[in-house]
């Protein structure tokens, strides 16, 4: 199969199964799918996803310790021996008629007769004024991209679950103190990593049964207020502020597909990833498959199973695209995620 490069105006590039999302989910999806010789393509934004942010993996089979986003580079070189193409862009889509849908890509058009839906999730934010505004100056989302930006400096960091505890490890080789502000009595964590961050000793104190409840500063975060007062006081002064308080599901696309959701706002597929909508799978983050478990493991296996039920499909309806097919954008209703 000849790498995709440019779609001819009015004719779209035309492919087996587009899978929206690069992370571990995408990729598992775009391996499998080159193996069964489906002519694939992985349209996604943000190469790698979460995992590529992750740092240093160490419980992933096989590999006993590697960084996240070299991890996420070899799965890309696997699918791409088997013939997968890639997009770097953000992706849009809708459907056009049975088993024939569209998506738009760097003002390009590619047509498919089957989408898997691997798009993730997006960290939450605390919701709070002037955060948004001093994203990037002082109040972060990822220890692995930004914690050396504060060597020898004071953090906070929000959350007591495993992701919080090991952002917290992590950062504890750059920074010189940090504060771990939890909502509970405790923190939860897988116990290796729980048993890391006691042996930090005091470079880390834990706030339990506490919140942000003001973030403060002008041009950079100068501190934060507290929901009640620590150590005499409810304002403490930080260089930075970095909060891992779960995800929220990338699914603009998939309401767009007309896809059911849960009472989560996740995307609800059976056990072999198929959604509501004929044609349309989904894996990774994004679904209500495994409740609230969210690893590189299992958003890879979850992707093996999406592509496999695809290529079930497709030799059923893997002819419906090309008899449907017509000129790029006629009566398209585009939705961007």
């Amino acid at each position: 199969m000849e790498p995709a490069t440019v779609a001819v105006e009015n004719n779209p590039l035309q492919y087996d199964l587009a899978i929206i999302g690069s992370g571990a989910a995408g990729l598992g999806a775009a391996l499998y799918a080159g193996r069964y010789r489906m002519k694939t393509v992985v349209i996604g934004k943000d190469f790698g996803g979460e995992t590529a942010k992750a740092g240093t993996v160490e419980n992933y089979p096989g590999v006993p310790q590697v960084d996240g986003y070299e991890l996420v580079g070899v799965m890309k070189k696997q699918a791409e021996v088997l013939g997968v193409d890639f997009v770097s862009a953000e992706a849009a889509s809708s459907v056009r008629q049975s088993h024939c849908f569209e998506i738009a890509a760097k003002s390009i058009t590619y047509q498919a007769h089957h989408i898997i839906l691997a798009t993730g999730a997006e960290r939450r934010r605390l919701g709070l004024p002037n955060e948004k505004e001093l994203t990037g100056k002082g109040v972060h989302y990822c220890v692995t991209c930004d914690g050396p930006v504060y060597s020898g400096k004071t953090i906070a960091l929000v959350g007591g679950g495993d992701a919080s505890v090991k952002g917290a490890n992590l950062a504890a080789e750059y920074v010189e103190k940090i504060y771990l502000i939890i909502r509970g009595a405790e923190v939860t964590a897988e116990p290796i990593n729980l048993e890391k961050l006691k042996s930090l000793g005091n470079k880390i104190e834990i706030i339990p049964e506490m919140e942000v409840q003001e973030i403060v500063g002008r041009g950079k975060l100068e501190k934060i207020f507290l929901s009640k007062e620590f150590n005499g006081s409810r304002e403490l002064v930080v260089d930075a502020l970095f909060v891992e308080v779960g995800a929220v599901p990338n699914v603009e696309i998939a309401k767009s597909l007309g896809v059911t959701l849960d009472e989560r706002n996740y995307i609800m597929v059976d056990n072999m990833m198929q959604t509501n909508v004929d044609g349309v799978f989904a894996c990774g983050d994004a679904v209500n498959h495994f409740g609230a478990f969210k690893q590189d493991i299992t958003a890879a296996a979850l992707g093996a199973v999406a592509a496999t039920s695809a290529y079930n499909d497709h030799k059923v309806h893997g002819e419906l695209c090309a008899l449907h097919a017509v000129p790029a954008g006629a009566g398209m209703t585009i939705t961007k995620t």
